[in-house]
């Protein structure tokens, strides 16, 4: 979800943190297709390549539905694959990786590969944390001391100031109804959201990074256990930093409050099509709920005002 929401408003994002995750609008708007090109493809099925990824953006980019796509050029990237992930497996990684070499500077783009790690959040502030080549909830792994989210932060904002304990105060839940196009739960996006404020950044002022869980890792599955263990809120609270923590729910079709029927089983942000055919575009309700998050945390300036990431 965060090169989707990148792309999609790459005038406002100046770059994405990616964890296991293909190229931009790899479904194509088609579950069979994103359960295999998108996750496990074979020598049949296979992620899109560059040229076939820069030409489905150019043409949203023509429909007005999306930013130009020159826009990612003075982008910064990190990616991140772990060797052990039969989830998303790594020729899915490398398709979007190599998508991104065309679009960014080489010193921009760091790509990071552990050999041992499952597909999860590699965090060294989880108490609770998995073993590193673990695949289960929370979703979040201990791989020695490598702090994913210090080092996808620093190659995306520059030097870091050493991080401090996240305080009690700075996180907190708001209404995402207030962002929605339609009821949060037409669109399989929780009631509440959470977002980390620095004790720096409660008059404003500071950057913003949004932080896309991953599925089955939102609040409706995991409790805080995410929002608290990945590592980002410490790191925030030195650097003058908000985070963003965006929450959908899983759906199951039909749900009380919503007349629309909604198959997302396993809480995933939508990059295949389930709440709709705009999904990848600033027109997709998702996309529309976070920008609108963004509009309001954000400082108004004329530049970009922050990254992504999952």
């Amino acid at each position: 979800m965060a090169t989707q929401f990148q792309v999609a408003h790459s005038a406002l994002v100046r770059g994405a943190g990616v964890f296991a995750s293909g190229p931009y609008d790899c479904a194509e708007g088609d579950l069979e297709r994103a359960l295999s090109h998108c996750m496990a493809p074979d020598g049949v099925n296979l992620p899109p390549s560059p040229e076939e990824t820069l030409a489905r953006i150019r043409a949203y980019a023509e429909a007005r539905q999306i930013d130009p796509v020159g826009n990612l050029g003075d982008d910064r990237v990190w990616v991140f694959s772990g060797g052990a992930d039969r989830t998303v497996t790594r020729p899915v990684v490398e398709a979007l990786v190599s998508f991104y070499r065309e679009q960014v500077e080489d010193e921009a783009l760091r790509y990071v590969t552990l050999p041992t790690a499952g597909h999860a959040m590699i965090s060294v502030a989880a108490p609770g944390a998995n073993a590193c080549g673990s695949t289960a909830s929370p979703y979040v792994n201990r791989c020695g001391e490598f702090d994913a989210a210090g080092e996808m932060l620093a190659h995306l904002t520059g030097a870091l100031q050493p991080k401090v304990a996240a305080r009690e105060a700075g996180l907190r839940s708001f209404d995402q109804a207030s962002h929605t196009p339609l009821s949060p739960v037409d669109l399989s996006m929780a009631k509440q959201g959470m977002v980390y404020v620095p004790q720096a950044c409660e008059a404003g002022g500071c950057r913003v990074h949004v932080v896309f869980h991953g599925c089955r890792q939102g609040t409706d599955a995991v409790g805080q256990d995410f929002v608290r263990g990945a590592g980002y809120n410490e790191w925030a609270e030195a650097n003058r930093l908000i985070v963003l923590y965006p929450q959908v729910h899983a759906r199951h079709g039909m749900a009380w409050g919503s007349w629309r029927w909604v198959y997302n089983p396993q809480g995933c942000w939508d990059w295949w099509g389930y709440s709709g055919k705009a999904y990848p575009t600033r027109d997709g309700g998702q996309i529309r709920a976070v920008h609108s998050m963004l509009q309001q945390l954000a400082e108004p300036v004329s530049g970009p005002a922050g990254t992504a990431g999952n």
